[in-house]
């Protein structure tokens, strides 16, 4: 770590991923070492940290959580590290994490199982809560209902199906567009595939088939826009009395806004709900730090939660930033 000395303080320099105007891609430099400002912030010495739609979105300036960028700032809203006591943590940054060093919320903050590796620590968190947080708080998830993931082949989807099993899913029905992802989910414990390259009407029915012979009671979506109207219309109910649905949106893949007819509502007992920052419950989220995380980082570690990974050194963050990765796979820094 390099010291400098201006006007005789010692400022601790740091290399990170800096991103000095929302749109562009975080360059590698250097800027100042964090220094906690309270009890509530720790201290880590990174050492990978993953990029995700969610902190693309905000460098962008696109994403719904964005601030106002008011000088440089690192980017990256969490990772894996270690304390100066040399624990290794999980945590949510007090600030930009892929650097060198950066600050975490003490309350927002995991131990890592010892069998566990920092790129898997850090590959899954995001979308452990990204389908942990839809299936078990917003959803409600009983063992032996029936759950549809719309849109599964993404890295959260592929997870929440893993999830959606282990927590009790008596079956469990993934969408997506890419085969070669819907052929992984069958192994990973999908009872179910559907290609939604397939037309309209052979989707719609296939779902309503299946809502027939086993009601769906929850749908957790990850697509929105055509996919979800798709999945809603095959809910749609004829006069009769319906199965309940939770319909829980996590993701705007294939676009921001979708048609709903009223008759869709008015037919069926559809209860449509989202799951993203700002909608789950301040509670709910100290149980995904203090429960689902600590449980989903043990289940990786026996092997019995599975996700793909692809590692960059730190100072390749600007090539990086905008890779084509494969579907199903979460590029990690490694620092």
């Amino acid at each position: 770590m390099a010291v400098r000395i201006f006007a005789a303080t010692k400022i601790k320099i740091m290399k990170a991923a800096i991103l000095y105007q929302l749109g562009q891609s975080p360059k590698y430099g250097e800027i100042g070492e964090p220094v906690p400002q309270n009890n509530d912030q720790l201290l880590i010495t990174v050492k990978a940290a993953a990029i995700k739609n969610v902190d693309k979105g905000r460098a962008s300036g696109s994403h719904y959580s964005v601030q106002a960028l008011e000088k440089p700032a690192v980017v990256g809203m969490d990772g894996v590290g270690v304390l100066e006591d040399g624990t290794r943590v999980y945590g949510f940054g007090a600030g930009g994490v892929i650097a060198e060093k950066a600050l975490l919320n003490r309350s927002l903050t995991v131990k890592l199982p010892d069998s566990l590796d920092d790129v898997t620590a850090a590959a899954l968190p995001n979308a452990v809560i990204g389908a942990a947080a839809a299936l078990r708080f917003r959803a409600n998830l009983q063992p032996g209902q029936v759950v549809v993931i719309n849109g599964a082949t993404g890295v959260t989807g592929m997870v929440a199906v893993q999830i959606a099993k282990y927590y009790g899913a008596a079956k469990v029905i993934a969408t997506g567009r890419n085969q070669e992802q819907l052929d992984k989910l069958l192994q990973l414990g999908a009872d179910e595939v559907i290609s939604l390259k397939q037309t309209d009407a052979q989707v719609t029915d296939r779902l309503k088939q299946i809502h027939t012979e086993t009601p769906i009671s929850i749908v957790i979506d990850y697509t929105w826009g055509h996919p979800a109207e798709l999945l809603l219309a095959a809910l749609k109910g004829n006069g009769s009395t319906t199965h309940k649905v939770r319909f829980v949106t996590v993701g705007g893949m294939a676009g921001e806004e979708i048609i709903l007819p009223s008759s869709i509502l008015r037919s069926s007992d559809i209860e449509i709900l989202g799951s993203g920052l700002g909608s789950i419950a301040a509670e709910d989220m100290q149980k995904i730090f203090s429960e689902v995380i600590p449980e989903m980082f043990q289940l990786a570690a026996e092997g019995k939660l599975k996700m793909d990974t692809i590692t960059v050194a730190l100072q390749e963050i600007e090539q990086a930033w905008n890779m084509d990765v494969a579907g199903g796979t979460r590029l990690v820094v490694v620092v």
